[in-house]
């Protein structure tokens, strides 16, 4: 017989023996079918309970990844904020108050900032739309035709923004689909008018609503938005806005309420954010310009979400370690039982190696079992929660193999010192065993 053909046949014999060990361990568990259907419960729920804390926390996470996204990774927002301590100061006099960005900020910007690829000028202004004798709060967005292509919104109808509407002032208006069921319920939109602060804009196009967000920074966009050529809004309303309040007015000169700065790459943003920062700095002495990145805090809504993710599993995988000393308890109750079965088999040349693999596959078996009619489980939780409360839940691949890997790994620990305790039983003492 050669070295090949002997390396076969052992071969062949280890897994016929396995093969029997696996047979034998699950008669020995459909001899008491009941106790073995109660231990595993514990490591069905435990997987259930994993995947469901799982689905739940990537569910959350990708809520607000995606908001996130959905202002650009490769983007820095510039936005105008007012100084609290002018506003302190100057509170109840009649001044104005100048601040914020600037056209020649967003020039600046433009020629000094390398690997940029767009600079958005936005200016916005809050008004009401009547309609029906019905007010409306909408927010009027004078930008340039490149703002939709920074600012992902699907065209639902119509046309956007065209360069030759910033050039010859025309008074046309992109509006949300939000804005069309409240202000054009059982009108045709396009070609239609709405009016504000006096002026009519001819509806040209209707875009897709940003659903509100919960994110740290305000969103590009919102809702309610109407969108205008900036060339317009600047001629219509100018810079200064006045407030009127107890019998004093404040005028507030900004020009532009953001600037967005698009860059060729995200590997560019961070980079070039600080040279932004410096810039600023340099021609705004008071802190009146604020600098969000939302690649920033995209990386930090993950990390978040990871240890999150971590958390949940932890308090779920507390259920699995039940589950384990279930199965242990069980089968320390199996050897006593089965001392004479393992007598007998010790006494005939069974090793120990062998005692200790029969109860192992028992352990396994029942673990296996458990949590594959929890991953089953696990499957239906998330969406019975989808469907109850509306929250969002996400199953991934990994979290199902994960919670298999650990309920199978939780058998096996828990299931090793039952088999050692049981190789370790003398073979006479336990012949005499009743």
């Amino acid at each position: 017989m050669t070295s090949a053909e002997r390396k076969a046949k052992v071969g062949q014999l280890a897994r016929s023996i396995l093969v029997r060990d696996v047979r034998l361990g699950i008669n020995n568990l459909r001899l008491h079918g009941l106790r073995s259907f109660l231990t595993m419960l514990g490591m069905v729920f435990g997987v259930a309970s994993v995947i469901a804390m799982l689905a739940v926390g990537n569910g959350a996470g990708q809520e607000a990844l995606e908001q996130i996204r959905q202002m650009g990774s490769d983007i820095i927002i510039l936005e105008s904020s007012k100084p609290l301590a002018e506003d302190k100061q100057r509170q109840g006099q009649n001044f104005i108050s100048m601040y914020g960005l600037t056209y020649l900020d967003a020039q600046r910007i433009q020629e000094t900032i390398p690997a940029l690829s767009l600079v958005v000028p936005v200016k916005v202004r809050t008004e009401q739309v009547y309609k029906s004798s019905q007010a409306v709060d909408v927010r009027v967005v004078g930008t340039v035709p490149s703002w939709f292509s920074v600012v992902q919104r699907p065209l639902v109808a119509g046309r956007l923004l065209v360069p030759f509407d910033e050039e010859r002032r025309q008074a046309v208006a992109v509006i949300t689909e939000e804005l069309v069921s409240q202000l054009f319920p059982l009108q045709k939109v396009l070609g239609n008018f709405v009016r504000l602060g006096g002026s009519s804009y001819r509806v040209v196009g209707v875009v897709r609503s940003n659903s509100p967000g919960s994110s740290k920074i305000k969103s590009t966009d919102s809702a309610n938005d109407i969108y205008i050529p900036l060339a317009v809004m600047r001629e219509r309303y100018g810079d200064i806005l006045v407030q009127i309040n107890s019998g004093s007015s404040v005028r507030e000169r900004v020009e532009l309420y953001q600037l967005l700065v698009k860059m060729e790459t995200e590997a560019d943003v961070e980079p070039n954010a600080s040279a932004v920062h410096t810039l600023l700095k340099r021609f705004h002495k008071q802190q009146d310009v604020v600098v969000h990145i939302p690649l920033e805090l995209l990386r930090q809504a993950q990390e978040t979400q990871q240890r999150f993710n971590i958390v949940l599993g932890s308090i779920a995988a507390i259920s699995l370690l039940v589950g384990g000393i279930g199965i242990m308890n069980i089968m320390l109750a199996s050897v006593t039982e089965r001392t004479r079965e393992i007598g007998v088999r010790r006494a005939i040349g069974a090793r120990q190696w062998q005692i200790i693999t029969q109860f192992l596959i028992e352990t396994v078996v029942l673990s296996c079992c458990g949590g594959l009619l929890g991953v089953l489980v696990g499957l239906v939780l998330p969406w019975l929660i989808t469907q109850l409360t509306g929250l969002s839940t996400v199953v991934t691949t990994s979290s199902l193999i994960l919670s298999l890997l650990i309920s199978v790994s939780v058998g096996v620990v828990f299931g090793l010192y039952p088999a050692i305790r049981a190789s370790r039983l003398d073979p006479i003492t336990a012949l005499r065993h009743e």
